[in-house]
């Protein structure tokens, strides 16, 4: 069985109920198709926050809801510097924006740009690596595909992070990888 944000759905299946065998697809492919499901979802969760509240922090040691929203569009700005084999110099990445709405216009913009930048590159290029942070004030070689990854998925981590920001700030949280209770599927 496999699953996507519509519900369950079976594997196709070829002659008397066998799967087909296919070609497994590219890491780049494997990559983009990964990024192009993540990507609406985040953008709907970004969507739902609240306006007017972009100053919310759910504690005194976290960012605010703002600050939060902006990490969507420099962690696009990163994996954007890997592919483009471009020094990951902090003072390069996108400076915050005034507003949570600016924040999240960015991030649209970054995904965008990411993933036709993807879609051009030679898949050699995922192997070839870039300095990279690996650790606490670490930072190392790493190929490209392994930086693509580690920033999407990060970014997913954030956007659960943000998704009960939404609930504490009095917005409604969507559905992510399934209903939500202001988003149920029945």
């Amino acid at each position: 069985m496999r699953h996507d944000r519509e519900g369950v759905k079976a594997h196709p299946k070829g002659p008397a109920g066998k799967r087909s065998a296919k070609t497994p697809p590219s890491l780049k492919q494997q990559y983009l198709d990964a990024f192009r499901r993540e990507f609406p979802t985040t953008l709907k969760v970004l969507k739902a926050y609240p306006p007017g509240k972009d100053d919310f922090k759910p504690h005194d040691r976290s960012h605010s809801a703002a600050r939060l929203a902006h990490t969507f569009a420099v962690e696009n700005a990163g994996a954007l510097k890997a592919v483009r084999d471009e020094p990951m110099n902090p003072a390069d990445l996108p400076r915050p924006p005034a507003t949570f709405s600016e924040a999240a216009a960015a991030y649209e913009r970054g995904a965008r740009q990411l993933i036709e930048a993807v879609e051009k590159m030679p898949d050699s290029r995922l192997t070839e690596e870039v300095t990279f942070m690996t650790g606490p004030r670490r930072v190392g070689e790493v190929p490209v595909i392994d930086v693509l990854w580690f920033l999407l998925m990060d970014s997913i981590h954030h956007r659960g992070q943000l998704s009960v920001y939404i609930r504490m700030a009095g917005g409604k949280v969507p559905s992510i990888y399934g209903p939500s209770a202001d988003e149920p599927w029945k």
